[in-house]
């Protein structure tokens, strides 16, 4: 901290064992400081008093990062004086503050609003969404939080605003936006379940067209879209997440766009890669991958929704890598698109995502590790998709070029699209629609 006029010397607010990740102001005597080791996977949270440095910061939080059943939320935050500057919003009497999360459980994502006090660390439940609404906090009217503002939505109905009482529970609408795309109002989700073979429970959530009927149509063809993510232990990888209440229309990159060209789709299948017996999850990485992938597979297979073999995988960024990885080392999938991915991890020597060792500390890993070693066993088609401006680190378009490069000399079925002026993530309205073009008439040649 530096004090105005800013000529003095700086004090040290609070020095952290792990990695500062925010902070939120509240009074001279009161802050919130977030720290995160990725490593450890583990968040804490202290309560300092910035008028008193030099007195010792109170743990509030020190808990498993990935153990969303356990997250006491964030606390809710209101404009300061300058409007950039969000601060706590206090309790009238100043003992307390707010939280709001998504109140994960195993019956999925319910949000909620808690008190907290300040001096015993006690919480107090003011309200919490109920079936069959997903609905969340977005503002606090009063400092005791008697009125909230909500977003409120369901499997049919779609987003809108509301005040609510929290006391009485009534609520009075402050919008009517429509269905903004009403041809998909009879799109089919349900969340889905199912057991790899290690144990470790996965879900996901299935869309199928308006009106399809498996016992009646048939399989269909499907696109999986996935995202794989490392954790420490096996029950926070278990974790349900996501809700069968939220409204689903696409926007953007969507792959639901897919709904309207008679495929199915499984958004978010779990690919969670876990630490075992004290190594680090990369260490075996390609077999969780492709255990998870094959569950998923076996499981929309048994529910009579997909045909084993007119299943697609796709991904974007470490998606896109995953998305490869699945095609060299498994023959689950009919074809693969890949949007801005790496694959050759020695381009990213000092680690990425949630690895901690470099190259030089894990040759094996990211040797194993890296699509581009093992191009010569992609014998399915794959359609590869990077921005020419693609600015992030782990991503330069050089990734999906020397890439397809390999795969053209080795005699595989690949195309490569380039995007003239696009970063890591496409916005332009020709950018988009180019690509959604270029996923259809893959999947089209390639798997329906």
């Amino acid at each position: 901290m530096l004090d105005a006029p800013f000529d003095g010397a700086p004090r040290t607010l609070i020095q952290l064992e792990q990695r500062y990740s925010g902070l939120e102001w509240g009074r001279t005597d009161l802050a919130f400081v977030h720290a995160y080791d990725a490593h450890a996977g583990r968040t804490r949270t202290w309560l300092v008093d910035p008028s008193r440095p030099d007195a010792p910061p109170r743990l509030l939080e020190d808990r498993s990062a990935d153990d969303r059943y356990a997250d006491p939320g964030r606390p809710v935050t209101h404009a300061g004086a300058a409007a950039e500057h969000a601060v706590l919003h206090l309790a009238p009497d100043g003992s307390a503050i707010y939280l709001t999360g998504n109140g994960a459980s195993p019956r999925g994502d319910h949000p909620f609003l808690d008190r907290l006090d300040l001096a015993t660390g006690r919480k107090e439940r003011l309200w919490q969404a109920a079936d069959p609404w997903y609905e969340y906090v977005v503002a606090l009217l009063d400092d005791d939080a008697r009125r909230i503002i909500t977003r409120r939505e369901s499997a049919i109905e779609p987003p809108n605003y509301f005040v609510r009482d929290v006391a009485t529970g009534e609520i009075r609408a402050l919008t009517a936006f429509p269905d903004p795309a009403p041809q998909l109002a009879g799109i089919q989700r349900q969340a889905i379940t199912y057991t790899r073979d290690d144990g470790v429970r996965l879900s996901a959530a299935l869309y199928t067209p308006a009106g399809y009927r498996p016992d009646r149509d048939g399989p269909l063809p499907m696109l999986f879209w996935a995202y794989p993510r490392s954790y420490r232990d096996a029950a926070a990888a278990s974790q349900v997440s996501g809700s069968a209440n939220r409204f689903s229309r696409p926007g953007g990159l969507s792959p639901l766009f897919l709904l309207t060209q008679g495929y199915a789709v499984l958004d978010g299948p779990a690919m969670p890669i876990v630490a075992r017996n004290g190594a680090e999850p990369n260490d075996s990485y390609i077999e969780q991958l492709v255990a998870s992938a094959r569950a998923a597979v076996d499981r929309v297979v048994e529910m009579g929704v997909a045909d084993r073999n007119r299943i697609a995988i796709a991904g974007h960024s470490y998606g896109a890598f995953m998305t490869a990885n699945l095609l060299a080392h498994s023959d689950l999938f009919a074809a693969g698109i890949a949007l801005s991915g790496a694959y050759n991890r020695t381009l990213t020597p000092f680690g990425f995502q949630e690895e901690p060792r470099s190259f030089w500390q894990a040759r094996d890993v990211y040797r194993r590790m890296s699509p581009f070693d093992h191009a010569d066993r992609i014998q399915r088609p794959i359609l590869l998709v990077h921005g020419d401006a693609d600015s992030n680190s782990g991503t330069f378009p050089l990734q999906s070029e020397r890439f397809f490069h390999a795969l053209e000399g080795l005699g595989a079925t690949a195309r490569y699209v380039r995007l003239p002026y696009e970063g890591h993530s496409y916005t332009a309205r020709e950018s988009v629609l180019h690509v959604l073009a270029e996923i259809v008439d893959w999947l089209d040649r390639y798997v329906r």
